[in-house]
């Protein structure tokens, strides 16, 4: 057997080997959220939240958040760094239909610091807005009930690189203009754009 034929095969049962790792099978997907404040990388929760990380992946795969932005920064009151921002695709984009809730309850996932979780009205309702938590915020999880508030909001993934821009972001100027009464002074200004997303 020539050298040639013995490295080739050394390297397919390394591939094999590779393709066969239990840590690879399992790897979860993550996104670059490409911002002109930084880049923000997170990890989906696709096994457990599956619904909301892949209707998250369709958006980011049709390239819909490039040209977005992070338009709002809900900070919490007496708490410096605390709070969370909003994202969206870029203006016009279509969207896809409203995707099923998926409550923490079920999922067991957290409103914890570095959680991304999707943005609605109604249970259900949710689309394409999503929001990064900079601070822990449990009030956001489901609890015990029926009510549209007891449901609470869907995470579906975590900051695993880049919590110092989610803060930057978190801190910006924010006395942009609403038309709804209960986001005055949250709206920023100017918006952080999302340059791109990608997996990587």
């Amino acid at each position: 057997m020539t050298v040639s034929k013995i490295a080739r095969r050394a390297v397919i049962g390394a591939v094999a080997m590779l393709a066969a790792s239990p840590a690879l099978a399992a790897g979860k997907p993550r996104v670059a959220i490409q911002t002109d404040k930084g880049v923000i990388v997170v990890e989906l929760e696709d096994q457990k939240a599956p619904i909301t990380a892949e209707n998250f992946l369709y958006y980011v795969d049709k390239r819909r958040f490039d040209g977005g932005q992070f338009f709002r920064a809900n900070r919490a009151k007496g708490a410096p760094g605390a709070g969370s921002i909003q994202g969206q695709p870029k203006p016009y984009a279509r969207r896809a239909p409203p995707i099923a809730h998926e409550s923490t309850l079920k999922t067991g996932l957290k409103h914890k610091a570095g959680a991304i979780s999707m943005g609605r009205n109604a249970p259900g309702s949710a689309t394409a807005d999503f929001f990064i938590c900079a601070s822990a915020q449990p009030y956001l999880d489901a609890k015990p009930g029926k009510s549209d508030a007891a449901q609470g909001y869907a995470v579906f993934g975590y900051v695993v690189q880049g919590m110092d821009v989610v803060k930057k972001i978190l801190a910006g100027r924010t006395d942009g203009p609403t038309d709804v009464p209960s986001m005055k002074g949250q709206i920023l200004n100017p918006p952080v754009k999302i340059i791109s997303m990608k997996r990587v």
